[in-house]
């Protein structure tokens, strides 16, 4: 028995707290008694002193240490006002969502009308956040309390969070009627409205619909969307209720197009209702009531007969009507022309070449589009040259609405431009034009882009906001990351305006499109990675914002199966530098994770964060990984010599630069290979663009070879000089470099271009091939290449413009290639099977050599540099072994030194290679 109390107090005495303040906290929480009468003696000042506890708490890092006291006292004393406190506070500090303590602790002081506490605690949860049960709670607080201003202040607060709630939205809206601000009672009752459907509340949704009427009638693209709405999320029939009740404003008002629309709307709910097919035949006489064939095109289109199917007889009318004297009309091989006469069953139509043309009107009606009088083919045949010019170039906004809707009302910038040039504007003017177009565009209210085609736009007929454009854009954009595009540029550009779009429920639309990632989370892939790393950058920003879900990095990061994978297909590289990041803060061996993603994110961050922070060790041998591997990391590698070359870090590596240089070469010589041969063109491009300025235009090479021995020289220049398709000038400069420096230099192949002094020998095929080469470039590449110059230029802002950079970067290429090419074909020798002498080792041959080394046979083709191809074992004989082998005989005994490395071969034998 003594032993077990013994072993009972060991463990007690272990388990008491043994940091001074926490043993003070246990001590409140053992002493505390929770009663009515303790309630009712609590004060505001009795939790200031608690917050002055939670600070000291934070200070000395016991948040753990206190939350573990306070949720074990917890267990068995529920209500403790200190305990509930505390670990409340704690878990907001530490961004937790979970707010149950602090909800707990004031449904208590609630429910005993402590209201200045209430409001004190509702308040410290709103400190880290705008909380939604914190804003009802402090509303009803002031409502108790009859501070009404306060409450309505709170409600404004209330609905940029809450999105659900309706009933609050539409007494804001009252309020703001009450006070004759009619302007704000109109937005808040649309706000109401949606969120009424959302609801599927159709007597509240007819109440508001009919306050907008009185109030907002002619804002037809609202009444069209809400309407839209109705019908697939109430039913179809409301929606024709409510339509109903529209209709009588326009007329009244003898707006007969709209009308006319509403009608056409019921219609294409219920094709048989009787009302509105009577309405629209009303509408269509008053509308054209000065037609001269009015009645006739009813009576031909049965518009008035039941029998006949209503979209049928609409479409029929709708296209008689349309021609009437002075109209202007379309044909596909006539062009533009105006209707001159309609007599009984003929139409007279002026066309520019074909002046008073008759044909029938059922003839004209089929083969005939009507054209409105401002449509852009018209005023491009009737206005005066000169002053549509002037008007389009000086007034885009009226141009951008003339050409959108003369084409149907929807239009990107292709089409745009094949309207105006080279008709009204000529191509150098519409380079500016475009950029003050594609401005206009994007910021005017009047705009608006398609739902389903964001790069086509829209003439709005109501203003849009710029919240509706970008919600429009992101609903039409279906990549994932496009829409994280989307959104960045929406909080760009919304800045200025931060709190009208970013307070909008479409926003919180696009916020709730990557919480849900966060919330329906099976498999932890790029898109939930990129989804957590978007909603924590807004929510940092708008503290308003709750996606409801606990942002716990470390915890998604577990999840994550492979690292690389998913860190690859983040498409966005500021995401991917915010993941490193998160990456640095939440894992403990951040330094091992930062290399292996180093690779998939050339980030001078990265280097910057495992130099400073004592991981150098950690750097270099990432270096070296990279370096070991360099043909299949070529872009890493490329990339640390480009940018780290002048790092003390780098500077320090045990590598001589020579060897740095001869694999920069030769992946120079590897990626202009694989150009040729059309694999990963793109990349190979850019890789060999880097590389060649990196070695020449920078002039890294040229430096080394300023400074470097006479045994490093001769191995760098025999590198670069059998570099496929290298431009021959760059060889002859670096050679005039080694021979400044080096008077006696001997250079591979002398021998050869003594033999062949008129220029570059090359075989018939070769020739020929470079010929076609040189005239694809002129004939297809270059043309091709003016084309995209000239499209890049529309997008504006050529200083941010990628795809202009991208083709100007081609665009030298071209000339550089071309020039090349041109100067090569005029000094090459063309050598045919025939002329090939195979008494010794020459261009054209094909030898066998004994390797004495290995004791195997070797053949090789000694060709050119247009025909070299070492995997097949064919050389050109400019390079070190081809001008080593040049002119020695059958039988001779060789000893040979490349790069470095001793040959021993005998020659066995030589014959007249097969080539053409």
């Amino acid at each position: 028995m003594a032993e077990e109390q013994k072993t009972e107090q060991q463990t007690e005495e272990q388990q008491a707290p043994e940091h001074e303040l926490v043993q003070s906290v246990a001590d409140q929480l053992n002493q505390e008694k929770w009663t009515r009468a303790t309630l009712n003696n609590y004060t505001v000042n009795n939790f200031k002193e608690l917050d002055e506890l939670v600070d000291n708490i934070i200070s000395q890092g016991l948040e753990d240490e206190i939350l573990e006291l306070c949720e074990e006292h917890l267990h068995h004393t529920k209500n403790s006002i200190i305990a509930l406190y505390l670990s409340g506070i704690i878990r907001l500090r530490h961004q937790a969502v979970d707010d149950s303590n602090l909800v707990m602790l004031i449904n208590i002081f609630t429910d005993n009308h402590r209201w200045n506490i209430v409001e004190y605690l509702a308040n410290r949860i709103l400190d880290f956040g705008e909380n939604r049960f914190a804003l009802r709670t402090l509303a009803e607080t002031y409502n108790s309390e009859n501070q009404r201003e306060k409450m309505y202040d709170v409600w404004e607060r209330l609905i940029r969070v809450d999105y659900e709630e309706a009933d609050i939205v539409r007494h804001l809206a009252e309020k703001r009627e009450e006070e004759g601000e009619l302007e704000d009672a109109v937005d808040y009752y649309k706000k109401a409205l949606h969120r009424y459907i959302n609801k599927k509340n159709f007597n509240n949704i007819k109440e508001i619909w009919h306050r907008l009427i009185q109030y907002a009638p002619e804002d037809s693209e609202f009444f069209d969307h809400a309407e839209g709405k109705i019908a697939k999320m109430v039913s179809e029939d409301r929606a024709v209720q409510l339509l109903e009740d529209l209709y009588p404003h326009y007329k009244k008002e003898g707006n007969w197009d709209r009308a006319i629309d509403i009608l056409k709307r019921v219609l294409s709910y219920d094709s048989k209702n009787p009302w509105a097919r009577k309405e629209i035949v009303e509408c269509y006489k008053q509308k054209y009531a000065d037609h001269s064939h009015l009645d006739e095109y009813i009576r031909i289109s049965n518009l008035n007969q039941s029998w006949r199917n209503v979209h049928d007889a609409i479409a029929d009318f709708e296209k008689h009507i349309s021609f009437d004297s002075g109209n202007f009309v379309f044909h596909r091989s006539w062009g533009v022309g105006i209707i001159r006469k309609i007599d009984d069953d003929s139409v007279v139509v002026d066309f520019a070449k074909k002046r008073g043309h008759k044909m029938s009107l059922k003839m004209a009606v089929s083969a005939l589009d009507i054209l409105p009088r401002d449509h852009i083919w018209v005023l491009r045949s009737i206005a005066d040259k000169q002053k549509l010019h002037d008007k389009v170039k000086n007034d885009p906004k009226w141009a951008l609405r003339t050409v959108i809707k003369s084409l149907g009302n929807a239009a990107d910038m292709k089409k745009i431009k094949a309207e105006l040039v080279p008709y009204v504007l000529t191509q150098r003017e519409w380079s500016s034009w475009s950029t003050k177009a594609r401005q206009i565009l994007k910021t005017n209210k009047e705009f608006g882009n398609l739902t389903d085609k964001p790069d086509y736009f829209m003439v709005r007929e109501q203003p849009i906001t710029f919240a509706e454009k970008m919600y429009n854009k992101f609903r039409a954009e279906k990549d994932f990351f496009g829409r994280v595009k989307v959104l960045d540029e929406f909080l760009e550009q919304s800045a200025e305006e931060e709190r009208e779009s970013t307070e909008s429920d479409l926003f919180r639309e696009m916020f709730e499109y990557f919480a849900g990632f966060l919330r329906s989370q099976a498999v932890v892939n790029e898109q939930v990675i990129a989804s957590y790393l978007v909603v924590k950058r807004i929510t940092d920003r708008f503290p308003f914002l709750n996606s409801g879900v606990e942002l716990d990095f470390a915890h998604l990061f577990e999840e994550i199966g492979n690292v690389e994978e998913v860190f690859s297909r983040i498409d966005n590289a500021a995401l991917k530098s915010e993941f490193l990041e998160q990456i640095k803060q939440h894992v403990t061996d951040w330094p091992d994770y930062y290399v292996r993603l180093f690779p998939y994110h050339l980030s001078r961050d990265i280097i910057f964060d495992l130099e400073t922070r004592g991981h150098a060790d950690r750097l270099k041998d990432m270096f070296f990984s990279i370096f070991n591997n360099y043909r299949d990391m070529r872009e890493p590698f490329v990339w640390m010599v480009r940018h780290c070359a002048a790092d003390d870090w780098f500077q320090s590596l045990p590598v001589e630069y020579e060897k740095l240089l001869i694999a920069m070469v030769h992946l120079l010589d590897i990626t202009s290979r694989e150009i040729d041969n059309r694999r990963d063109v793109s990349f190979n491009r850019k890789l060999n663009r880097q590389i060649h300025n990196y070695l020449f235009k920078s002039g890294n090479l040229a430096d080394h070879i300023s400074h470097a021995d006479e045994e490093s020289v001769n191995r760098l220049f025999s590198l670069v000089s059998d570099v496929k398709d290298l431009d021959p000038s760059l060889v002859i400069e670096i050679k005039q470099r080694v021979l400044d420096r080096f008077p006696d230099f001997k250079f591979h192949g002398e021998a050869e271009a003594e033999i062949v002094s008129r220029g570059l020998i090359v075989t018939p095929s070769s020739y020929e091939a470079k010929q076609k080469q040189l005239k694809h470039i002129h004939e297809v590449e270059v043309p091709e290449n003016s084309q995209e110059i000239a499209e890049a230029r529309e997008h504006g802002d050529l200083k941010e413009n990628a795809e202009y950079k991208a083709a100007k970067e081609r665009q030298d290429m071209l000339n550089t290639t071309a020039a090349r090419l041109t100067e090569e074909i005029e000094r090459a020798q063309i050598v045919r099977p025939k002329d090939v002498d195979d008494s010794a080792i020459t261009f054209g041959t094909k030898v066998t050599l004994y390797n004495k080394d290995s004791g195997e046979q070797e053949e090789y083709t000694v060709l050119g540099p247009w025909e070299s191809n070492p995997e097949e074992s064919v050389i050109s004989y400019l390079s070190p072994l081809g001008s080593k082998l040049y002119n020695h005989k059958e039988g001779e005994e060789l000893e040979l030194t490349i790069n470095d490395r001793q040959y021993n071969y005998r020659v066995e034998n030589i014959e007249v290679a097969s080539f053409s």
